[in-house]
């Protein structure tokens, strides 16, 4: 299963976190390419091809250019200017550039949108990348479990050995200037159980924001195809008693259901 995006802006859409979103994808419209292989992902697995064309940076302020003025002349103001696509953004080798248009068109067409980046938080530590995170009105970044093998199972990190204590101290460097999103999920991959919905699995993670210290807190669970079989969504219900033991211990919380 592969259900990607077949152009660099996207949208409108009409997002479940953050309102009229129109969309950047900064990965090739013909591939599926992440740091992570989330069993859960929207997009599907990973892309084994070999050969990947990423749209430019000139490409994108252009494209990007005319879509906002058209929605501009349309009326159709966007709340928010969104990264995402058919994997991480931040593997653009453009990334901090691409930003930078981005925030100079926004001042200039639609000075009310606010530019929003999804990143699974596996590049947070190079200095460029965490920069260009720092510029943005929504660092919204990816932290599914407290628990390594959970993580692990979830996420299925490519290539480079991360660990939840790597994640938690690098994303205590942004000094509250980010949002923590959350999947919820439960069910069965590879002949393991997964559920990061238990008592010691929320209980490690209301630790580690209390650790990390985000502005806000994104909670959502499962609302596509998921690429890996016997996963269950999490109700609203539950979602929401998740919330509000968040809210307990200080944090501002959103349940996308």
């Amino acid at each position: 299963m592969q259900n990607l995006f077949d152009q660099v802006i996207f949208g409108p859409i009409h997002s479940r976190r953050l309102g009229l979103s129109l969309g950047v994808n900064l990965l090739p419209i013909d591939a599926k390419i992440c740091s992570f292989n989330c069993i859960y992902c929207e997009c599907g697995f990973n892309t084994t091809m070999q050969e990947f064309l990423f749209p430019t940076r000139e490409q994108v302020k252009t494209i990007l250019r005319t879509k906002l003025t058209e929605m501009i002349r349309l009326g159709e103001i966007p709340a928010v200017i969104t990264f995402a696509g058919n994997g991480e953004p931040t593997l653009h080798s453009d990334f901090e550039s691409i930003i930078d248009d981005t925030i100079a068109l926004r001042n200039e067409i639609c000075p009310t949108a606010k530019v929003s980046v999804l990143s699974n938080s596996t590049r947070i530590h190079k200095p460029h990348i965490f920069s260009a995170l720092n510029k943005v009105d929504n660092n919204i970044l990816k932290f599914d479990s407290a628990i390594d093998r959970t993580m692990k199972l979830m996420d299925q990190p490519v290539g480079k050995h991360i660990d939840v204590s790597w994640l938690i101290n690098e994303l205590k460097k942004f000094e509250g200037k980010l949002i923590i999103q959350t999947m919820f999920l439960r069910g069965e991959y590879q002949g393991e159980l997964i559920d990061n919905t238990t008592e010691v699995e929320i209980q490690a993670w209301i630790n580690a924001l209390i650790e990390i210290q985000p502005k806000q807190v994104m909670i959502y669970s499962l609302d596509r195809d998921t690429p890996a079989q016997n996963l269950q969504k999490v109700s609203v219900d539950e979602l929401n008693l998740i919330a509000e033991q968040v809210k307990a211990v200080g944090f501002e919380v959103s349940v996308a259901g």
